[in-house]
C-alpha cells in the first residue's frame, strides 16, 4: 500500500484535511494551473514571495510528489530554504510533511517519521497546536499502513486529546475516523462502529459536510463486514447525497465502490454495474490506476456473475494491466483471481493456471511484506533510541557550557528588567488591544457574510445601505416538512431542533454546492433561491438538482430513524421561476429576502406537491426540460401532472421530476 492511498479513502478523510489545515495563504489560481506555469511563477523574481511559495507548492504537490518522489523531494527542499529566508514557517511545514511523503514512498519508513518529528518541533515552535496533530496524525498513518497497529491507536489517540482541548470538533471526528479504522483492520466491528458513530454525531454538530459523509461510508463498510448490505446501503445513500452535492470527486468514487459491492452481496446485479460503472468513470478522470483496478476487477466480477465470459475476461485483464502500472500487488491478486475463475469456467485450463500461480505469488509477495513489517519496527525502534541517546548527550552537554553564561548573564538581565519592564507591559497591552480588535472585526465581517450575501454585504459597507434590485429570472424552492406538528408531539424540544437543523444544515451544504442562495426559515419550511444576486452564480437546472438531492437526503435519513426506531420527517418540494425584487428590509435584525408573484408561485407548487416528490410549475419545466449532460443526455425525467388546482391561483400545469437513469 502506497502512502498515496493516505490521502483518499473514506475513513483516512483526516489526511485531506492535513494540507487544507497548513496553507494559511492559498493562492486558489494557481491550483489549476500546469506545470510550465507553476514554474514560471515560482522563478518570477518579482513576484511577491507568498505566490511563489504557493506556485512551488502546487507544483511539487500535484505534478511531481506521487509520480516523481526524488524530485518532489528536492523541490520540497527549495521551498523548505525559501519559506526559512523569508520566514513563512507554515511552508516549512508543508515541506517537511510533502518531503516525509516522498521518502515514504522510497521505502524510507525511518527516514519519513523523523520529517514529521521534524514537523512537530517547526509547529510546537510556532505554537500551532493543531500543526501538531495533523504530524500526529500523518505518523500514525504510517504506523497503521505499516501494520504497526498499537503505535498507530496510540498517535492518533495523543491527536484527538490535542484537537478536543481545543474544541476542534471537525479535526476530532476525522481522528475518531481513523481510529475506527484500526478497529476495523482489527476485525472489531464493535469497537469500529462505535468510533464512526461518535464520529458522525461530531462533525453533525461541526457542520463538517465532507466528515460526515465519511462516517456514513465508514459505517457502511461495517455493515458490510458484518454481511448486511441493506443496512450499509442505508449509510451509503445517505453519504452519497452529501458527496455528489459537494462534488468530492474521489470521496464519491470510494462511496460508489462501496455501494457496488453492497448490491453484489445483495446479486442485484444491474445496479452493481450501474454503481461500478460510476465509479470507474471517476477514477479515469483522477487519472488513478489503482482505483480503476479495483473498479475493473468489481466489473468483472459482475460480469462474471451474469454469465458474460468473454466481457468478465476482457474486464479482468485491463483490472490487471492497471495493477501492474500502479505495481499494486492486492490489486494483482484480486485481478488473477477473478481471471482465474473466467478461466477455467471458460475451459481455458492453460490461461487459469497461469492467474492461479500469480495469484499464490502475489499472495506469498503480500505475506513476506507482512513478516518484513516486524523486522522493520525493530529496526525503527533501534535507530529512533540511538539518535535519542545521542540528542540527550549533545543537550546534558550544551546545559553544562550554557551553566556559567547563564549565571554571568543573569546579573546583567536584573538589572536591565526593571528598565524594560514597562516598555514590556506597555507592548504586550498594546499588542492584545490589537489582537483583539482584529478578532471582533472578523467576528463581525463573519456574522454579517452569514446574514448577507457577499455582493450585497459589500454594497452595504461601501454605500451604507444596499439598493432594491429587480431580476427577471429567479428560480425559487420551497420545503415544507409533512407530518410536523405530530412528530412534534412525539419528541422534546431538543431532540426537535436537532433533527431541524440536521435536515437545514444538509439542505444548506446541498445548495453551496449549486451556488443557491438561502433566503430564510420559517419554522419546518426552508426557502432559497438560484440566481440571485448574481444571475450566473446557479441555473435552474441546478436548482432542480438541488430539490432532487434534498428529497434524496430526507428519503435515506428517514430510513435511517426508523432503523433506529425515532420519529422522523417527510417533505414535499416546489420550484417556480419567474421575475421578483430581492433587497434588505428592517433596522434590527435586518434580512436579505425577496417579493414578488413567483415567490407565492413557489409557495404553491410546494402546498401542490406530494411527499417524495420535486413539483415543478410549467414556467420552470419550459427551462429545464432540454437539460442534457456533455454527452447529450437527458439530466432529467418529467411526469406530467396536468392542470392541478392551486391555492389563489386557480389551475395550474404541474410536473413532477426526478433524475434521469441515462443521464446518471
Amino acid at each position: 500500500m502506497s502512502i498515496q492511498q493516505l490521502h483518499h479513502p473514506p475513513f483516512r478523510i483526516k489526511v485531506i484535511g492535513i494540507f487544507v489545515l497548513l496553507v494559511c495563504l492559498p493562492v486558489l489560481a494557481l491550483a489549476k494551473s500546469d506545470p510550465d506555469s507553476l514554474s514560471r511563477v515560482w522563478k518570477d523574481g518579482t513576484e511577491p514571495h507568498t505566490v511563489r511559495l504557493e506556485a512551488l507548492r502546487v507544483l511539487i504537490w500535484d505534478h511531481h510528489l506521487f509520480v516523481k518522489p526524488d524530485s518532489a523531494f528536492v523541490l520540497a527542499q527549495l521551498l523548505y530554504n525559501e519559506a526559512e529566508t523569508y520566514g513563512v514557517d507554515e511552508y516549512r511545514a508543508l515541506a517537511l510533511n510533502m518531503q516525509a511523503i516522498a521518502r515514504y514512498q522510497r521505502g524510507d519508513l525511518i527516514g519519513a517519521l523523523e520529517l514529521y518529528q521534524r514537523g512537530i518541533s517547526v509547529q510546537q515552535a510556532r505554537g500551532d497546536s493543531l500543526g501538531v496533530a495533523a504530524f500526529l496524525h500523518n505518523m500514525g498513518m504510517i504506523s497503521r499502513d505499516q501494520g504497526n497497529l498499537q503505535q498507530a491507536m496510540e498517535l492518533f489517540t495523543r491527536e484527538q486529546r490535542i484537537q478536543e482541548s481545543l474544541d476542534a470538533h471537525d479535526q476530532a471526528a476525522a481522528t475518531l475516523n481513523a481510529i475506527g479504522a484500526v478497529h476495523l483492520s482489527l476485525k472489531d466491528l464493535t469497537q469500529a462502529f462505535e468510533h464512526f458513530t461518535r464520529a458522525l454525531d461530531l462533525s453533525r454538530t461541526a457542520g463538517d459536510s465532507t466528515i460526515i459523509a465519511a462516517s456514513l461510508v465508514n459505517l457502511g463498510s461495517v455493515e458490510l463486514e458484518r454481511s448486511d448490505p441493506v443496512g450499509a446501503l442505508d449509510y451509503l445513500l445517505a453519504a452519497l447525497v452529501l458527496n455528489e452535492a459537494m462534488d468530492a470527486r474521489r470521496s464519491l468514487a470510494y462511496n460508489l465502490r462501496s455501494m457496488t459491492r453492497a448490491y453484489m452481496a445483495l446479486e442485484q446485479w444491474p445496479e452493481a454495474m450501474r454503481q461500478a460503472e460510476r465509479a470507474r468513470s471517476i477514477r479515469e478522470e483522477l487519472g488513478d490506476p489503482r482505483g480503476l483496478s479495483k473498479c475493473y476487477a468489481d466489473i468483472a466480477e459482475i460480469q462474471f456473475k451474469q454469465g458474460m465470459l468473454a466481457k468478465a475476461a476482457a474486464s479482468a485483464q485491463r483490472a490487471l494491466a492497471y495493477a501492474e502500472q500502479a505495481e499494486e500487488v492486492e490489486g494483482m491478486k484480486d485481478a488473477a483471481s477473478v481471471l482465474y475463475e473466467v478461466y477455467k469456467t471458460m475451459g481455458r485450463d492453460k490461461e487459469a493456471l497461469a492467474m492461479h500461480e500469480l495469484f499464490v505469488q502475489m499472495n506469498d509477495s503480500i505475506s513476506s511484506v507482512e513478516n518484513q513489517r516486524g523486522v522493520t519496527e525493530q529496526r525503527y525502534q533501534y535507530e529512533y533510541e540511538k539518535k535519542e541517546a545521542l540528542a540527550k548527550a549533545e543537550r546534558d552537554k550544551q546545559d553544562a557550557l550554557s551553566a556559567e553564561e547563564l549565571q554571568r548573564k543573569e546579573l546583567q538581565r536584573n538589572a536591565l528588567l526593571g528598565l524594560g519592564a514597562f516598555g514590556i507591559v506597555f507592548a504586550l497591552v498594546d499588542m492584545r488591544r490589537r489582537r483583539r480588535i482584529k478578532a471582533e472585526h472578523a467576528r463581525s465581517e463573519a456574522l454579517l457574510l452569514n446574514i448577507l450575501p457577499v455582493e450585497v454585504a459589500d454594497e452595504l459597507k461601501a454605500k451604507g445601505h444596499a439598493d432594491a434590485k429587480h431580476f427577471d429570472n429567479v428560480t425559487i424552492l420551497f420545503t415544507d416538512f409533512k407530518g410536523f406538528t405530530q412528530a412534534s408531539e412525539t419528541m422534546s424540544p431538543q431532540e426537535l431542533v436537532a433533527e431541524l437543523n440536521s435536515c437545514f444544515k444538509a439542505f444548506d451544504a446541498i445548495i453551496t454546492a449549486h451556488g443557491i442562495e438561502k433566503i430564510k426559515t420559517i419554522g419546518d419550511a426552508y426557502m432559497c433561491a438560484g440566481g440571485l444576486p448574481v444571475p450566473a452564480s446557479s441555473t435552474p437546472a441546478g436548482v432542480v438538482q438541488a430539490a432532487l438531492e434534498m428529497q434524496a437526503f430526507m428519503i435515506a435519513r428517514k430510513k435511517e430513524r426508523d432503523g433506529q426506531g425515532k420519529p422522523a420527517f417527510e417533505m414535499r418540494v416546489g420550484i417556480h421561476t419567474g421575475p421578483v425584487v430581492a433587497g434588505i428590509v428592517g433596522v434590527k435584525k435586518f434580512a436579505y429576502d425577496i417579493w414578488g408573484d413567483t415567490v407565492n408561485t413557489a409557495s404553491r407548487m410546494e402546498s401542490s406537491g406530494e411527499v417524495g416528490q420535486v413539483n415543478i410549475s410549467e414556467a420552470t419545466y419550459e427551462i429545464v426540460k432540454n437539460a442534457s449532460t456533455p454527452l447529450s443526455d437527458p439530466v432529467f425525467t418529467f411526469t406530467p401532472r396536468g392542470k392541478v388546482q392551486a391555492k389563489g391561483k386557480g389551475e395550474m400545469e404541474m410536473y413532477f421530476v426526478d433524475r434521469s437513469t441515462t443521464g446518471a
